[in-house]
């Protein structure tokens, strides 16, 4: 059970025992019998942590010898103390070193005065980035570049995906579409040359790769019984040329996941293992990632953000916002359509800021609460958040009140 659960009753049952006045005499208020317990929640968080390294096992030499930025990555879970918390952007190695040296030394060692916190349960796999392709991906004519890999990167596993659970994670159950093709989505959104002629070659187009890392759904034993956990991180709709590659991957990443969501029976989804069908239609869900897209602003395809939104099965309906999100945009001077203090990710002066990580949970919870860690400029906390461009998004779930 959460910390914050048993926190909440033994709140709930101290201040029921305190009456107006001090001393042996005074008076004691009963609990009334029928006042309903205190909800069970379950915190869900998903954050970007930039904790990868351009050379492979640069990430586990720099946990192993002491890594600041890790330091502040885990201050700040500390601090929230997320139940569930997927982490883009955390290098994947086959040892798991990375996680448990992340694990032990982090997590399980108190930061910045905060107290430490363990998760026993944890999912981590290969992704695209950095798997060589052996193809010309980007057409410059080599097939050995950091673009020809099947996902950018200029090593496997680097801009990995870390799932830490306070739950058990049904690992037998995980389903994985790193080897989804990008051709088997309907109506894919196959790269052109700005005079309609494809971009790849129809031998290229026919082995590509969909997931840029991969699309992860993870379902995990919760105090509110199986949640799954719907995790990716699209690539950025951005770094190409007018064919606009990675636009049309990025919305098309998204799309997979609408899909999943709207087509239970759907036999062309096929996941690595070849179980074909989208997620039951009676399956509660939390999707969360970096999902570089923006609805109102930025360089995506809007409309794709916008479907899943959309969506009937998800609640987008409550939206964490931050205190210094709305002063660092302003900050840019960019004008926004959206509203700022939703955005989730600062790029700077170039791109500014905007809302590009989510957790979006199924319509059959009840969201307590949520935020985005944002804090005001100033604040001893808005140092952990400069390690890097992303800011943790959390939500507190809990079974719907009667």
């Amino acid at each position: 059970m959460s910390l914050r659960i048993l926190l909440s009753a033994a709140l709930a049952l101290g201040l029921a025992a305190c009456g107006p006045a001090s001393g042996p005499d005074a008076p004691v208020s009963p609990v009334p019998e029928d006042a309903p317990p205190p909800p069970v929640s379950v915190r869900f968080a998903t954050w970007n942590t930039s904790l990868f390294d351009p050379v492979a096992g640069g990430l586990v030499a720099r946990l192993e010898r002491g890594d600041e930025a890790a330091k502040s990555i885990a201050a700040l879970l500390q601090r929230q103390r997320p139940d569930v918390v997927l982490l883009n952007e955390f290098d994947y190695d086959a040892a798991q070193r990375a996680a448990e040296l992340f694990q032990r030394r982090y997590l399980e060692v108190p930061q910045a005065g905060q107290a430490p916190i363990r998760y026993d349960y944890r999912y981590l796999a290969p992704v695209n980035t950095g798997e060589p392709s052996g193809l010309d991906l980007d057409n410059d004519g080599r097939t050995d570049g950091p673009n020809d890999a099947w996902g950018y990167g200029t090593h496997p596993g680097q801009y990995g995906m870390l799932v830490l659970s306070r739950f058990p994670i049904d690992a037998l159950a995980v389903r994985s579409f790193r080897h989804f093709l990008w051709k088997d989505l309907p109506a894919a959104r196959r790269p052109l040359h700005p005079d309609g002629t494809p971009w790849h070659a129809d031998a290229t187009w026919a082995q590509l790769r969909l997931s840029s890392k991969s699309h992860w759904d993870v379902p995990i034993r919760t105090a509110l019984g199986t949640v799954h956990f719907l995790v990716s991180h699209p690539t950025p709709p951005v770094f190409d040329g007018p064919e606009d590659r990675n636009g049309a991957r990025n919305a098309d990443e998204i799309a997979l996941w609408n899909h999943y969501l709207s087509d239970p029976d759907a036999a062309w989804l096929c996941d690595d293992r070849g179980a074909c069908g989208g997620l039951a239609a009676d399956a509660r869900f939390v999707l969360a990632g970096d999902l570089n897209a923006d609805r109102d602003d930025g360089d995506g395809r809007r409309e794709a953000i916008a479907a899943l939104l959309d969506n009937p099965r998800v609640d987008a309906a409550f939206v964490p916002r931050s205190e210094g999100a709305g002063p660092a945009a302003a900050g840019y001077g960019f004008e926004r359509r959206g509203d700022v203090s939703a955005h989730t990710g600062d790029f700077g002066p170039r791109s500014g800021t905007l809302r590009i990580d989510y957790l979006l949970p199924s319509k059959d919870f009840s969201i307590l609460a949520g935020g985005v860690f944002w804090p005001l400029e100033g604040a001893p906390e808005a140092e952990w958040t400069r390690v890097t461009d992303h800011h943790m998004v959390w939500l507190d779930l809990a079974d719907p009140t009667p």
